[in-house]
This record gives structure tokens, sequence and C-alpha cells, in this order.
């Protein structure tokens, strides 16, 4: 009788110990605070401030991913590295001991594809690229450019995959993206409901099935800082800590 409640004991009643900060993690791989050049941190004020509650929080390296996309921010390695730099020398002038690295996150579009032939990437950790892809419609050849990655040398890391509606009732699709070789990353905030119940329902399904490899808190402001402190408290939070993640072998 035991063994047999055991079996249909409810995933729920299973005991993840308790996280009080992300200090196991280490490292944040996705956010926006160089600032000015995209939708994130709009002063150094702000993102001296964000820093600061990161490190409160328990993290200890941080790598900054502005946006680059053809149609609305159009950054490259330069004006990055270049922001980069100023970042790291107000960090150093607060004395926030704290290491701050930075790559980018790709919009999936033709200029991407172009960079991927001529093996122009930031990368995080000297080897990941991170990417997202439209909200609106699922790239038909998606499969094809993770594949187009790797041949160039790296490896893709597609970005906050649960709030991509159009895979919510095509799970199997997630699955293929994993076979094909892309590693995915969760926006540590789709655990609290931030973006949604839909995106939320759909990460607790990704991490119940042990396809999430990195977090990142996706940071643009106050407002997603404020929710990544409530997200402590959340128990599939203690279980992907339980599970280990990518983000502390960078």
């Amino acid at each position: 009788m035991a063994f047999l409640k055991n079996i249909f004991r409810r995933k729920e009643e299973i005991k993840y110990p308790p996280v009080t900060d992300y200090s196991s993690f280490i490292t944040d791989i996705h956010s926006h605070l160089i600032p000015g050049i995209d939708d994130g941190s709009k002063t150094m004020e702000e993102s001296i401030d964000l820093i600061k509650r990161y490190k409160a929080l328990g993290f200890r390296k941080l790598v900054t991913t502005p946006h680059i996309m053809s149609d609305a921010f159009r950054n490259t390695p330069d004006i990055i590295l270049g922001g980069l730099d100023k970042l790291r020398e107000a960090v150093r002038q607060e004395g926030l001991d704290i290491e701050i690295d930075a790559a980018a996150e790709y919009y999936f579009d033709e200029d991407f594809v172009k960079l991927i032939k001529q093996k122009n990437l930031l990368t995080i950790g000297g080897k990941y690229v991170l990417f997202e892809v439209s909200y609106m419609n699922a790239p038909d050849n998606i499969l094809q450019v993770i594949f187009d990655i790797q041949i160039a040398g790296y490896t893709p890391i597609l970005a906050h995959p649960e709030r991509y509606p159009f895979w919510y009732n095509k799970f199997e699709e997630y699955h293929k993206l994993k076979e094909s070789g892309s590693l995915l990353q969760l926006n540590t905030n789709s655990l609290n409901g931030y973006y949604g119940p839909e995106a939320k329902k759909i990460a607790e399904k990704m991490v119940d099935a042990n396809m999430i490899d990195f977090i990142g808190s996706d940071m643009h402001g106050v407002r997603h800082m404020a929710a990544l402190e409530r997200t402590a408290n959340e128990k599939y939070l203690w279980k992907l800590a339980a599970s280990g993640m990518k983000n502390a072998t960078l």
C-alpha cells in the first residue's frame, strides 16, 4: 500500500529545498542594463540601482544582452561593448563587487541570418548565442537557423520559449527545438505569472519535463526587478535550483 501511495503522490507534494535568494544560480544571462540603447534601462542611475538589487539577491555575475533588431534597435558590437565599458566604470565607482559582461539578444530576422554566416555574433561565455523570435508567428525555418548557428561554431539559446503562444498547444515543438541542439532560457518571472497564466503554465510544464537549461531575468526596469524579488518564493524556482542550471557554469 505504501508503494502505491508513493506512485500516486501528487507532484505538488514533492518537497524541494526553499530558495531565499539567487546565489545558487550565480549568473543572470539575460538583461537590458546598458542605458539608452534599447527598451531597457534609461539612465546609468537606474542601471546602478538595479545592479545593487541584483547583488542583494545573491547574483555574482550579470551578462547584459541588449536587443539587436534590424527594424528597431540597430545595435552593433561596438555600440554594446562601448556601453559595457561605461557601465563597468560606473559599477567600479560605486564599489560594487559584481562581474558585468555583455552579449546580445538577437531578433530572428534577415540581418541575424547574415550575422551568423559572417560569424560576427556577441556570445555569452564565449560560445552561447541568445536569440528570440516573433511573438506573433513561428518562423518556418527555425530548425535550419539553429543548425546554421551550430555550424558557425556557436551554441544557440532560445530566449523565453514560454512566451510564444503559437507553441502552447504544440508542446512537441519544444522537444524538436531541444533535439535540434537549441538550449532553452526561461524568463524567471514567468514562474510567478508576470507574463500571464498561460506563460506560467507552459513554463512549469517545461520545468517538469527537465527542458530548461538557463534562467534569465530579462530585466528591463524596476517593475521586472520587483517581480524578480517575489519570484524567489516560487516553488518551481526551488525545483530549478535543485536540478541545477547552466547559469552556474558561466
